[in-house]
């Protein structure tokens, strides 16, 4: 907001506070901020983010900070792909058989078992006639028909080879068998291996993986879920998720092999393939080389179910994930697709990126916008020869493409009456999760054995799922609009600006005739007109003036001022996106849930650390704002005194629709949201709606504190007023 536009909402709601409007007909209205029908200048108003808007990367200009974006950058992706903490990795029992021979290369079938009973099947290429440790290739086919088993066809082959996109018929009809068998033939074992959906790798069908389009009301459950819906959603269990540990249990098992070079391994894959070479270059830390084709760019982040997860993409894409793998060597490829413009939007800041790691000449983007989508045969060319150099493999170049028999799907797929394909359906897919589920709860037990672990894990992950620290507002100021009194009381209206993120808050401080130094955010689902009751202040605010408190109440995000017409269903807003999947709309914003957690943090920054008015603040959460006290408080360390939590007996894991104003993914991952209350030791305490039972692990986190710091009110027949009284005594 411009120096004007302040200046012009000071004069307007001075006016309409102090012009002649008495504080009890404003009550009845209720009191406003704002001119009638005015909103908050809050880019959160604005239209949704989703998969096809613009997303640039902006690098940092030191070492320093590069490091600390990258860390939390990559712990974003591992948290919001389910793989914080990593699922425990229980045997591959690598099958491999079927070996068919070339004069210069092999092919074996392989499949793995990456999760109990979950399989993932490829493809094996070694080169003939090697010794030694070799490098090793992962590849990752991607959207084309068929996956592993792929032929372009006749007509479409005689497309490409007259355009120069292709020389060869047989490489033509399927350019992912012409990699792998270029690559053995360069001197690298290569593993081609599925996507979910895909070929072998069926047990999770096609139609869920990829086409999913309508939630399922038969997997809608608190136990025994299904995949895509919201008890998924609250444990960061995707498809996606899902692709990226295949990916890394396929780099394990090629790491397994006696003749693989552990020093030089590659991931290379195109479109969908190119989504799980990026991301897996982002989260391990093994591969030495990658080579995403045609899918790194500021446009179009990848439109499959399989490439989105809730929370992935919010404040960063594809171009700042690539930047993870710096320094370490990485090419790209362009076509006439989403990443046309890659040269000049997405790849100088990549390279700067690699240029501020003093590894400038580790980057390459091979241009091919006179193609289309592809990973073809220039493209390859442009591959073999950054492994050969990197890989220091003393091919002559340019490496030169040969002809080469392609194999049937026969001869290629893993199942036959030796080695028959694996159970799969949507009783496979609940046990999976469960599974899934149950390991994860398993490593979050053993984490809060150790205080260092529980905030390392719990307290890492869950300030991911809320989606902003207390840090992270750096310039939050209140812009006081207009005075009045009323009984005694000074009552001061005005707006929250976070400027950080283009946000705004409507809000009313009361403040007291003898100040002792304490503020109490009161927050409940009604906003701020909940600190008034007919013409007065209510009760349990008085009671906290009296005590000396300034209180503050304000309208959280499409609250009262800011409530829009768009939230008269009581249902999130979604991007226009016909498909039910959550990720759609929440892969790239944060839910509503996340948002108001995000507004507690900014009026925490504004009348708590910053203002020299406060030397104790203090938080209500009452009648349904305890949840989003509870999860701001979990990321706020000790910035707030004490806390008052009405929960309601709230779950995430209770929440049945993924645009309910209660979901937020990754919610029930970490203890649900009594973890979220056990993230905020050892701070002050006081939480109703609750038994002793279901506080357990808060307890746990409080044990050397409890009864001081820990209250716990199992019957409170009126939270406000109970959580109030317990404030004036902090």
């Amino acid at each position: 907001m411009t120096p004007r536009r302040l200046s012009s909402a000071r004069s307007r709601i001075g006016f309409v506070l102090v012009a002649g409007i008495l504080l009890s007909d404003a009550i009845a209205r209720p009191l406003r901020v704002l001119p009638e029908g005015q909103l908050p200048n809050d880019v959160r108003l604005q239209p949704l983010k989703d998969l096809d808007g613009y997303f640039p990367f902006d690098p940092p200009a030191t070492t320093a900070a590069w490091r600390a974006r990258s860390e939390r950058v990559r712990r974003q992706l591992l948290v919001t792909l389910g793989l914080w903490p990593l699922p425990t990795r229980t045997p591959l029992n690598p099958v491999v058989h079927g070996r068919i021979a070339f004069p210069d290369y092999t092919v074996e079938r392989v499949y793995l078992e990456t999760l109990p009973g979950f399989y993932l099947a490829g493809n094996l290429y070694r080169p003939v006639g090697r010794t030694g440790r070799l490098p090793a290739m992962l590849c990752p086919h991607g959207h084309w028909s068929n996956g592993r088993f792929h032929d372009a066809g006749e007509a479409e082959v005689k497309k490409e080879m007259a355009s120069g996109g292709e020389q060869f018929a047989e490489g033509g009809r399927s350019p992912l068998q012409a990699r792998c068998v270029g690559l053995a033939r360069m001197g690298c074992v290569v593993f081609h291996y599925d996507m979910i959906g895909y070929a072998d790798t069926t047990q999770i069908p096609m139609e869920i993986a990829h086409g999913f389009a309508k939630q399922r009301p038969e997997m809608i459950a608190t136990e025994n879920w299904g995949l895509f819906s919201p008890q998924a959603e609250s444990h960061y269990q995707s498809v996606m998720g899902l692709q990226t540990w295949n990916s890394i249990r396929a780099l394990d098992f090629v790491l397994s092999l006696p003749d693989v070079d552990p020093q030089r391994i590659g991931v290379t894959g195109a479109s969908g393939g190119g989504t799980q070479t990026f991301i897996l270059g982002a989260v391990d830390d093994r591969p030495a080389l990658a080579f995403p084709a045609v899918m790194v760019s500021t446009a179009m982040q990848g439109g499959c179910t399989c490439e989105n997860a809730c929370g992935l993409r919010v404040g960063t894409g594809n171009v700042e994930f690539a930047a993870l793998f710096a320094p370490k060597p990485q090419g790209l490829t362009t076509a006439n697709d989403w990443t046309r413009e890659m040269a000049t939007k997405g790849f100088p800041q990549l390279q700067a990126v690699y240029q501020l790691l003093g590894a400038g000449d580790r980057v390459l983007l091979h241009r091919g916008e006179q193609f289309g989508h592809n990973y073809n045969w220039p493209s390859r060319v442009a591959m073999y020869g950054w492994v050969n150099r990197h890989f220091a493999l003393g091919q002559p170049e340019p490496i030169v493409e040969r002809d080469f028999r392609r194999l049937s799907r026969a001869e290629l797929s893993v199942w036959d009456e030796q080695h028959p394909p694996p159970p799969g359906g949507p009783d496979f897919e609940r046990k999976l999760l469960r599974w899934l589920t149950e390991d994860t709860e398993r490593q979050l037990a053993e984490a809060r054995r150790s205080t260092g672990r529980f905030a390392e894990v719990y307290g890492r992950g869950v300030e991911v799922v809320v989606g902003r620290t207390l840090a992270d507002n750096a310039s939050v100021e209140f812009l006081p609009a207009g005075v009045t009194e009323l009984a005694g009381v000074r009552v001061t209206a005005g707006l929250v600006r976070n400027a950080t993120f283009s946000e705004e808050l409507p809000v009313i401080v009361l403040e007291p005739s003898s100040p002792r130094g304490q503020t109490v955010l009161w927050l409940t689902g009604e906003g701020k007109a909940a600190l008034f009751a007919g013409s007065g202040i209510r009760p349990e605010i008085r009671e906290l003036l009296a005590a000396g408190a300034r209180v503050v109440g304000a309208d959280l995000l499409f609250q009262g001022e800011s409530a829009t017409a768009a939230e008269d269903t009581g249902r999130q807003r979604k991007v226009k996106n016909p498909r039910e999947a959550a990720a759609y709309t929440y892969g790239y914003n944060h839910s509503l849930f996340a948002q108001r957690a995000h507004d507690v943090l900014t009026l925490i920054r504004c009348f708590g650390e910053r203002d020299p008015a406060t030397r104790r603040l203090s938080v209500a959460g009452v009648a349904g704002a305890g949840p989003w006290v509870a999860a701001a408080r979990a990321v706020a360390g000790q910035s707030i005194h004490a806390a008052a939590v009405d929960t309601g007996g709230f779950r995430f894991l209770n929440v049945k629709d993924i645009y309910s104003p209660d979901f937020l993914p990754g919610g029930a991952k970490y203890g649900d949201l009594p973890g979220m209350l056990a993230v905020g030791a050892p701070g002050r305490l006081w939480v109703t709606g609750e038994t002793t039972e279901s506080l357990a692990l808060v307890r746990e986190q409080y044990r050397d504190a409890a009864g001081e710091r820990l209250a716990i009110s199992e019957v409170a027949a009126d939270p406000a007023a109970a959580a109030a009284a317990w404030l004036a005594r902090q």
